[in-house]
């Protein structure tokens, strides 16, 4: 689904992703440390891997754009909601470059798509999920406000090994009473 907003942060620009970001994409998303912690990210990532994802972005039933700041421009990496219409609800996906960890970045955009998917896309749920040993990406969801809703054991293969998701999730009634300033 293409999604033409562009949402603003403090700090931040949420935009559709054009071929010009393919430059910047492959080294940034193609870090090891990246293809670790997710799950739909392969390793290794190459420009082919970045049209292709480009290309599949309008067809697919997801909100997905880049984080860039607004200060330079420069993309730093990328959110998206991936739709379950029927329900009203969406899991939220996001990655940042390594170089972007640690500096609230992830917190700032997650926290706009909430925003976004509540208020914009009328949601009832967004819900996440982290490999048990992303405990960054854990403490990320709960300063949204999400509420770890369980493990799921082995629930996903990554490089040959099984590994254990955790679930955090909110309600709209949840954000709009602030939880997300928990």
């Amino acid at each position: 689904m293409r999604v033409d907003a562009i949402l603003e942060t403090e700090r931040l620009r949420l935009r559709p992703y054009t071929e010009s970001d393919v430059a910047e994409l492959v080294p940034l998303i193609g870090a090891r440390e990246i293809a670790a912690t997710t799950g739909r990210i392969p390793h290794p990532y190459s420009a082919e891997d970045a049209r292709q994802f480009l290309s599949k972005i309008e067809a697919e039933a997801e909100v997905r754009l880049a984080i860039t700041l607004r200060d330079n421009g420069r993309l730093i990496g990328g959110i998206g909601l991936r739709l379950m219409e029927q329900h009203q609800q969406a899991e939220l996906g996001y990655w940042l470059g390594v170089p972007y960890w640690g500096k609230g970045y992830a917190t700032e955009a997650a926290r706009e798509m909430l925003r976004y998917g509540f208020e914009q896309l009328k949601l009832h749920r967004i819900f996440a999920t982290h490999f048990k040993n992303n405990s960054a990406s854990g403490r990320i969801l709960r300063k949204l406000g999400m509420k770890h809703e369980g493990c799921q054991r082995e629930h996903f293969r990554k490089w040959d090994q099984f590994v254990d998701l955790e679930q955090y999730g909110i309600l709209r009634r949840e954000w709009e009473v602030g939880a997300y300033n928990a």
